[in-house]
């Protein structure tokens, strides 16, 4: 079973971040992103029941960040080939103070 702390982020070549991590059990309504550089911790806010910390986040992920509104969240499950995974959920989390 996949473990649900597991995260990662993508940058593109356009500085673009994306957030990868496993599912959750809940469909993501809303979700939201507080950042907070000083701490290297990220709060993603899935729904109003669900919520994770990120820790121990790399500075170059809040410096590419700095000039964007939004983070973009790629949600997956492992699939029965192990080379392969399955996009759940892709979506937009808005910051917020």
């Amino acid at each position: 079973m996949a473990n649900n702390n597991t995260y990662d982020f993508l940058i593109s070549d356009e500085n673009e971040v994306m957030l990868i991590l496993y599912s959750r059990d809940s469909e993501p309504e809303n979700p939201a992103v507080h950042l907070d550089a000083e701490n290297h911790t990220i709060e993603l806010y899935r729904n109003s029941e669900d919520a994770l910390t990120l820790q121990y986040v790399d500075s170059d992920i809040f410096n590419n960040l700095a000039e964007e509104d939004k983070l973009l969240v790629c949600e997956i499950q492992p699939t029965d080939n192990p080379d392969e995974t399955e996009i759940i959920y892709a979506y937009e989390a808005t910051f917020v103070e």
